[in-house]
């Protein structure tokens, strides 16, 4: 039987250093994917995938998300008058519903497992979700939705195979079991060296979690670069809470590189019926240019 979950957390205190100077002064999840912030479509996936309650897991300097998913008085009004009805709705749009959205604060930099830690009084005792922006999922169904429909208990997240020389940038999976679908772990490594890892099935930002989660992350024992790691929780509750990979359909971008994001730009707007033919061109226009 499929398990409902209706919370959602939105990790979103980081400084997004990779991305300075833009991220001095904004916010990393509200980046620009062609014509919407990657906060958005992680909101939007949520939503897609029955979703109820939004928490974000704010710092300083991240009042903007706030105001994204709020009404603009001013906007609205200007829009309203010169008849722009479309791009109206376009905005009001991502407005969340009144006690469907919550902000908490990280108030240190600690790591993803402390920023999860921090909306623990706001979950109660039910499996919630986790959706990390920096990570966009190109897809024909909501990688969560994928998840959700597969998921019946402990603790899961999406993996996908990675290069092997890659492992050192993700945990990673060490199976017990496996079929088309879904990996069972008898471990988790956070970002082990090649020569050490597991497997090649690398865990990426899409969580369901049990809120037994949080009584390892009140420990508050730092792991691998000083940080509280999600990880190291979930493999802390292995042998009580089971955890399972669910080997998602679609392609993942890392928006968190400079790399990933623009390939994320650039496949997004070849999937967009509105754009595909103009971006083909702009390809091909380049490549020419490149031969050239």
């Amino acid at each position: 039987m499929t398990v409902k979950i209706k919370k959602a957390v939105f990790p979103v205190a980081g400084l997004g250093t990779r991305f300075l100077p833009a991220t001095k002064s904004m916010p990393k999840e509200m980046l620009t994917v062609i014509d919407r912030p990657l906060i958005q479509y992680a909101v939007e996936e949520a939503k897609a995938s029955g979703i109820e309650e939004f928490i974000f897991v704010t710092g300083r300097g991240k009042t903007s998300i706030e105001d994204f998913f709020d009404y603009s008085f001013e906007l609205n009004h200007t829009l309203k008058s010169r008849g722009k009805a479309a791009d109206l709705k376009r905005v009001n749009d991502v407005v969340l519903d009144p006690g469907k959205v919550v902000y908490t604060r990280q108030q240190e930099p600690l790591g993803l497992g402390h920023a999860i830690w921090c909306a623990r009084n706001l979950i109660g005792n039910e499996p919630f979700a986790v959706l990390l922006a920096d990570d966009m999922i190109l897809s024909k169904t909501p990688c969560l939705k994928q998840m959700i429909s597969h998921y019946t208990e402990g603790n899961m997240a999406a993996v996908m195979r990675v290069p092997k020389d890659q492992t050192n940038q993700y945990g990673i999976v060490d199976c017990a079991s496996e079929d088309d679908k879904t990996i069972k772990a008898k471990s988790l490594v956070e970002k082990p060296s090649p020569k050490d890892a597991p497997s090649d099935h690398a865990i990426i930002g899409r969580y369901i979690l049990t809120p037994e989660i949080f009584n390892v992350l009140e420990q508050k024992n730092s792991g691998t670069g000083g940080e509280i790691q999600l990880t190291d929780a979930m493999q802390k509750l292995i042998g009580t809470v089971p955890f399972y990979g669910h080997k998602f359909e679609g392609k993942r971008f890392d928006c968190g590189s400079r790399r990933g994001f623009l390939e994320a730009i650039i496949n997004f707007a070849l999937d967009r019926e509105d754009m595909h033919e103009n971006v083909k061109n702009i390809i091909l226009d380049i490549s020419q240019q490149i031969k050239g």
